[in-house]
């Protein structure tokens, strides 16, 4: 039985941490799990499910731990899981699990701008940024420190590497490795994610030695099996190497196009190398 003070309604089975602030129209149900030092805006609503970690903020009109939009949800018990300082921005909807992962979960220090959507099943590591009316669909994993700008849209089961860079309204229907810049249609290599890993404390000999691998992946032309084997035998080893062709190995469905560029006439031409 919920209780409520006129202005808040929460079950009083749900287990608030300490100095928790609650605005007024929040809606909290049973199996709700806050942690210490969080703040919960206005006409917020927490269904059961969700796991919050500590100094988290939640704004106005965002629903967390619905059910998932998927038809073959059958009412099993799942969950929504958010980190530690994970910022969720106004009207976002985050959706729990379904008996596939059992779980969503999105990493500490995320921010979720304003509408963005989560799905069921997917898993966003620590550190990432989902810019306003990005949508994600069910089963998406997008690894540490990834920007996801405006209204990026990405298909189900799309994997996206680390200190990744996706230009704003791309849609993503394939795999993009880590450490690179994506943009066009259909989403293409654009780059190295420069900035990102500099901010990141790259040394200027690591972005090179990414950049040489990319060079060989996305802008000679080559097949991605031969691609992967000129990387092995020109490339030294090292964890970034390792990282990469582990990834592309292991995309299954497929990775993002190559480097392509415009020729006079305004038409993608892919270079000449």
């Amino acid at each position: 039985m919920s209780y409520t003070d006129g202005l808040r309604v929460i079950d009083p089975n749900a287990k608030i941490g300490k100095n928790v602030t609650i605005g007024p129209f929040t809606v909290i149900e049973a199996d709700v799990i806050i942690g210490d030092d969080c703040w919960i805006g206005n006409n917020v609503t927490i269904l059961n499910g969700a796991r919050i970690g500590n100094k988290c903020k939640i704004f106005p009109g965002a629903v967390v731990s619905a059910i998932p939009q998927d038809l073959k949800y059958a009412g099993e018990n799942t969950t929504l899981e958010l980190g530690n300082e994970v910022i969720v921005r106004e009207c976002c909807t985050l959706n729990r699990g379904t008996s596939e992962a059992e779980r969503t979960v999105i990493g500490d220090n995320c921010l979720l701008m304003a509408y963005v959507h989560v799905a069921h099943d997917c898993f966003i590591g620590k550190g990432c940024i989902l810019a306003n009316n990005v949508t994600l669909a069910g089963h998406i994993t997008i690894d540490h420190y990834a920007r996801l700008g405006g209204m990026v849209a990405v298909h189900q089961f799309v994997r996206i590497g680390s200190q990744v860079m996706i230009g704003g309204g791309s849609l993503v229907r394939k795999d993009v490795p880590p450490y690179v810049m994506a943009a066009r249609e259909p989403l293409s290599y654009t780059g190295i994610n420069r900035v990102g890993l500099q901010r990141a404390k790259f040394t200027r000999e690591e972005i090179h030695h990414i950049e040489d691998i990319y060079r060989i992946l996305f802008v000679r032309g080559l097949g991605v099996n031969k691609a992967l084997s000129v990387i092995e035998e020109e490339i030294e080893a090292s964890k970034y190497r390792d990282e990469i062709t582990t990834f592309v190995r292991s995309a299954k469905r497929g990775l993002m196009k190559g480097f392509r560029s415009l020729n006079a006439a305004g038409r993608i031409a892919e270079p000449a190398l």
